[in-house]
């Protein structure tokens, strides 16, 4: 897979990545919700999952009680999938483009972490990558940089773009193919493609034909 290659007249913005990349001053203080798990071993696949500001409802975004963070997690994906509240922003093709380079970036120039298989969807991303660099750096950069692009293309400079908080999960043994799966299945099972390679904001275009041996009904969320 080759670099990704950002135009010229966005090298302005691709500097400020790097500043953001490397400064560790600039990393927040990481919030950490009962639902959502942050431990992070060394050298662990990690499954991402981050979404738009705003894109649940505030009577929605906590699951009902007694499931697992596993079914906990599908409920709200579900919910996301369906794009009916919120914004939905990673619709128009620059914006979704603008998270798909940020990521092979991330992998390519910066060689923050090597990246498996990710999804940019309407109004959430699916990432699943081995880290080389600290989590919280990592998701700084990509949602720091991917947010200030977006909010150019979209005149609203200094408002939020993402939901501070991220779902993390890291793999067991045995669990990499099926998560894998989960993210590149996702427009199939949001009924906006038949099949996984014909999403274009996504790792499996990027390979097509290297996921024949996967169907959509075999994927299943983290547990």
């Amino acid at each position: 897979m080759g670099p990704a290659v950002l135009p010229a007249n966005r090298l302005s913005s691709r500097l400020s990545f790097e500043r953001i990349t490397l400064n560790p001053a600039l990393l927040p203080v990481p919030f950490y919700d009962r639902r959502l798990p942050h431990w992070h071993p060394d050298g662990r696949d990690i499954f991402i999952t981050w979404r738009l500001h705003g894109s649940l409802p505030p009577t929605r975004y906590v699951p009902p009680d007694g499931l697992t963070t596993g079914q906990a997690f599908a409920w709200i994906d579900r919910y996301l999938d369906r794009a009916t509240y919120g914004p939905t922003w990673m619709l128009r093709p620059g914006i979704a483009q603008i998270m798909a380079d940020a990521l092979h970036y991330g992998q390519d120039s910066l060689r923050h972490y090597a990246l498996h298989a990710y999804v940019v969807m309407a109004n959430h991303v699916h990432v699943l990558l081995t880290p080389f660099a600290p989590l919280a750096k990592v998701t700084l950069s990509l949602k720091g940089y991917t947010a200030r692009e977006a909010n150019l293309i979209l005149n609203r400079t200094g408002k939020p773009f993402w939901q501070s908080e991220s779902y993390d999960h890291w793999l067991r043994e045995g669990e990499f193919d099926r998560i894998k799966g989960y993210i590149e299945f996702n427009p199939v099972r949001a009924g906006l493609v038949k099949t996984a390679e014909e999403y274009p904001w996504s790792s499996a275009v990027r390979k097509a034909g290297t996921n024949a041996g996967l169907q959509p009904g075999l994927a299943a969320p983290p547990s």
